[in-house]
């Protein structure tokens, strides 16, 4: 050691005896049979020899640099440091036991530390001698032990096949349509690349924590509990990667105090173990949705510069899932609200009759059929129809049509002149857009219906017989002075008026046939002592036997029966 003090070579002198010895020792060093290590002032590792690359199972070109106090046992690395400044400023040789952990080996060794000047080096540098007492191996190494082409492909595939793997559950549509995107992509983190996972989310400008998930072998679920409780920003690395928009990995931990301690307790990272922490953001960095947090124990390979990488990639392919997500159940409230608004919840109780109704949205996921049951100014009206056309347009037009009948009804007592006022304001609205729609009123016994184009209805009576109504008439929103075809009945006790959208008749079976009114006369037939809901239900499941489940358009069913 006294010979590594000699003066280097300087730039343009011929190389002198010592300085080829120096050469010589240098080589000496390097294959020393006892693994020592040269530190700078600063506890980081500058020349290692081979033996201590060999006992710590990772290669010189990735220990040198890094915080030597890191490989020494958490417990113990207070006392290290203590006695690492004891020589620093006094001179002495220190000699002492300790245990140093990497890579899933912990070894229990005596260490000798002593200060050194090194040619070339402004500053003293401390030399450390290990002596091996106990070596154990906590399983097979994890390490970059061999770092060789195969296994650093083989690292990069898994990488990419993790991030495959992610970019598939994300795009599932349960990720869409659930609360659960987050917690499903965390999972996946936790079970493939680390022990401990947190994620946390900003809701309402507000960082909250969303799960933490631990080692599933090992009993951590009070840990796990304590972790959920902590506020993110109590955590400096977390806050640190939500304010600036970029991750953040620590290959060898120095500071534990990186996610905040438990209350009360000591530091989190330390309680949990953690050898390497690594935390990106989710979203960019430009609009930051919340954070990924991994933590790898001791027995594990630390995160590198690579898994940084795949990571942030990750984190953007989240935030860009929850803002789809986000997205999603903004359109889906609008298309429930717009549902709500041509389809009722529930039907009123009608003085002498039975309701009930049926509706299957089909493909699409707003819907543009109506159905009504409502008061009118002497009595009872009810409506049923459908703009032509899908998506939100569509229903917003039916939405228009089913509230006008409604507000028009209050004042006017023929449904016929209530269709003709509200083909005049569709018409004028030259939008391009029909509506096929019937409406009736109902007073003691006798309905009077008026049609625009739809359907006619089915009228059962109680001794099996069927027959169906005019129907028919002109779209509404196509000429303002179409007319609408009216029609009055007067209905006895147990005969049942059954309305239906052209979704149900034109339904096709795998051989191109379409449902049709014969075959729903045929099962209506069959339905004379079934009540208004009995009735619906039995034709919508004949429907769906008879078309394989298959459904493209809305269906509507609606049945009144005269008590």
């Amino acid at each position: 050691m006294r010979e590594l003090r000699k003066a280097p070579r300087r730039s343009g002198q011929r190389e002198s005896g010592s300085q080829r010895e120096l050469k010589l020792l240098r080589q000496v060093f390097r294959t020393f049979p006892v693994p020592v290590v040269v530190l700078d002032a600063s506890g980081v590792v500058r020349r290692i020899s081979a033996e201590t690359s060999r006992m710590l199972g990772s290669p010189a070109g990735y220990l040198i640099g890094r915080s030597f106090p890191l490989f020494v046992d958490v417990s113990r690395r207070a006392a290290f440091r203590s006695h690492l400044t004891a020589v620093q400023q006094g001179g002495q040789t220190a000699t002492f036991q300790t245990r140093l952990a990497h890579q899933g080996r912990a070894h229990t060794v005596q260490l000798a530390v002593t200060r050194l000047t090194m040619p070339g080096e402004p500053q003293e540098m401390v030399a450390v001698m290990i002596l091996p007492l106990e070596a154990q191996v906590a399983g097979p190494p994890h390490g970059p032990a061999d770092r060789s082409d195969a296994t650093l492909v083989m690292a990069a595939a898994r990488r990419q096949e993790l991030l495959a793997r992610m970019t598939r559950l994300l795009l599932d549509e349960e990720s869409l349509r659930q609360p659960v995107t987050i917690t499903r992509a965390a999972r996946l983190l936790a079970s493939e690349s680390a022990d401990w996972v947190i994620a946390d989310v900003i809701r309402d400008g507000v960082p909250a924590r969303a799960c933490v998930l631990g080692p599933s072998d090992k009993p951590v679920t009070q840990l796990v509990r304590l972790a959920e409780q902590m506020n993110p920003l109590t955590a400096p690395a977390i806050a640190h990667v939500l304010t600036g928009g970029s991750g953040v990995v620590h290959e060898m931990l120095e500071d534990e105090g990186l996610l905040g301690t438990v209350p009360g307790g000591p530091p989190l990272l330390r309680v949990m173990g953690a050898a390497s922490v690594l935390i990106v953001p989710i979203g960019g960095e430009d609009d930051v949705l919340g954070s990924l947090t991994l933590v790898r124990l001791r027995d594990r390979e630390p995160f590198s510069l690579a898994d940084l990488g795949v990571m942030e990639e990750i984190g953007v392919h989240l935030g860009l899932a929850v803002r789809a997500r986000r997205s999603f159940q903004t359109r889906s409230r609008a298309a429930d609200a717009l549902r709500t608004s041509v389809v009722p919840r529930s039907l009123p109780d009608i003085p002498g009759f039975e309701a009930a109704a049926i509706y299957n949205a089909g493909s699409s996921p707003v819907g543009a059929e109506f159905y009504d049951v409502f008061p009118t100014h002497d009595g009872w009206g009810f409506a049923l129809g459908g703009a032509a056309g899908k998506g939100e347009e569509a229903a917003s037009v039916s939405a228009m049509v089913r509230n006008g009948l409604r507000v028009l009804s209050v004042w006017e007592s023929d449904p016929g002149e209530v269709m003709r006022k509200l083909n005049q304001a569709l018409t004028a609205q030259h939008n391009g857009m029909f509506v096929m729609a019937v409406t009736g009123f109902i007073r003691a016994r006798k309905i009077r219906l008026a049609s625009a184009g739809h359907h006619p209805a089915a009228l059962l009576q109680p001794d099996g017989g069927v027959r169906f109504t005019a129907g028919g008439g002109v779209p509404l929103g196509i000429a303002a002075e179409a007319e609408m075809f009216t029609e009055e009945l007067t209905l006895s006790s147990g005969q049942t008026l059954v309305f239906y959208s052209d979704g149900l008749v034109a339904s096709q079976n795998e051989l191109g046939e379409s449902y049709g009114e014969t075959r729903l006369a045929d099962v209506l037939a069959r339905c004379v002592t079934r009540s208004p809901a009995e009735i619906v239900k039995t034709v919508e499941e004949d429907r769906h036997a008879f078309s394989g489940g298959r459904v493209w358009d809305e269906i509507v069913i609606l049945a009144l029966r005269v008590v």
